[in-house]
């Protein structure tokens, strides 16, 4: 698991929970760390495409759509 689950039992109380289960937060870390990879597999995709190794903030925007 990349992500702590500190920031992401933050992320939880923030929407609203008064109590988080470390399960939860777990969770929660694993579906946002798919969705990461998923994002940063596309944004690597257009920036190779348009003939750059460098990964720009705008092809992480264009990938997470």
């Amino acid at each position: 698991m990349a992500l702590p689950l500190a920031p992401v039992e933050r992320l939880i109380r923030q929407a609203g929970a008064e109590r988080v289960s470390e399960d939860a937060a777990r969770a929660l870390a694993n579906i946002l760390e798919d969705a990461a990879l998923d994002i940063a597999k596309r944004a690597v995709q257009l920036s190779k495409h348009a003939g750059r190794r460098t990964v720009s903030g705008d092809d992480i925007k264009v990938a997470s759509r």
